[in-house]
């Protein structure tokens, strides 16, 4: 397998893309159009990977999406042992009766093939469909690049004989300069925005070492750490700000965002007037940001419904500003 990124290249912007499977190779993340860094100027960078500590995290870098964190295509219906597509990675091994788990790695029983065609300016990704259980669909992603403004074009179509009934966002692992979280950075929004209350579910972010404790008390072990960490972030009108750098991972879902043809999140660097923006073409049905003291991700989600057949078309632009 080619091991040496692609690079695809615009009057201002280098951008590095790392062959399927070789820089990341979990199960987490879409394998396809897995973007490790983008330059701006030749000289400023955005882009980090998700821990600084290797081995820790889930192996995220820069811009990755993901499809399914909490709705993974087949696994409801898969029994243990059986198969389910993990879109943009391969099938995975379903390891027992528990609920999907996006922390866990996964068995992966066959990787989808991907084909990757590169040019100076932009670089397209395939991913072909393996059948499975009744699923099966057929991704392409190209990303482009043109002055100071990176796309990726996303065209999803439902090759299989059942539903697709997921979602996909981009976790954005943002820290500009490679400089830390903190009072220098604002991250805005168009509109005012809240935080919505933990999530029922919340013990599905438990790190393995805590997944140990009861459902209950988890719940409340994560609550009180997050609330803890999150004393640092101020979430005010259509900000986000900090006071300090982080001293662990802050995690929110927020309240008050709607569809726009003007930029979801704007990230800034108030010293050096460095920011980026994404500018989707869809109406988001959830943002959420997390973050630590490196680095920071506003995550903006699509539904994904496909009847056998279906094709769904969607596309984020990424705006880099000196």
């Amino acid at each position: 397998m080619e091991s040496a990124p692609v690079i695809i290249k615009s009057s201002r912007l280098t951008v590095e893309i790392a062959q399927p499977g070789t820089v990341y190779a979990g199960t987490r993340f879409d394998w396809s159009a897995f973007i490790t860094q983008v330059t701006l100027d030749g000289q400023h960078t955005f882009c980090m990977p998700e821990s600084l500590q290797p081995g820790q995290g889930t192996g995220g870098i820069g811009l990755c999406s993901e499809f399914g964190n909490e709705l993974a295509v087949g696994y409801a219906d898969a029994q243990p042992g059986e198969p389910f597509p993990k879109l943009g990675v391969g099938l995975l091994k379903r390891p027992d009766a528990g609920g999907y788990n996006f922390f866990r790695p996964h068995e992966i029983v066959e990787k989808f093939p991907i084909q990757v065609e590169a040019g100076a300016d932009q670089a397209r990704y395939t991913v072909q469909p393996l059948e499975c259980r009744g699923y099966a669909a057929r991704l392409e992603k190209t990303v482009r690049a043109a002055a100071n403004i990176l796309t990726i074009d996303y065209r999803l179509e439902n090759t299989g004989s059942k539903p697709l009934i997921t979602h996909e966002y981009v976790h954005n692992f943002l820290g500009i300069d490679q400089q830390p979280i903190g009072p220098a950075y604002r991250l805005h929004f168009p509109q005012a925005v809240s935080r919505e209350a933990p999530p029922d579910d919340l013990h599905k972010l438990a790190p393995p070492s805590l997944r140990w404790l009861p459902r209950p008390v988890l719940q409340w072990v994560l609550k009180t750490y997050l609330g803890r960490m999150g004393q640092s972030v101020t979430i005010k009108e259509e900000e986000i700000t900090w006071n300090e750098t982080p001293k662990g991972a802050f995690f929110a879902r927020l309240t008050g965002f709607q569809p726009r043809q003007e930029a979801q999140w704007e990230l800034l660097h108030q010293p050096s007037g460095l920011r980026v923006c994404e500018i989707d073409d869809f109406s988001p049905t959830r943002l959420v940001v997390w973050g630590t003291a490196h680095v920071v991700s506003a995550e903006v989600y699509t539904d994904i419904n496909l009847d056998p057949g279906g094709i769904k078309r969607w596309s984020r632009q990424y705006v880099f500003y000196g």
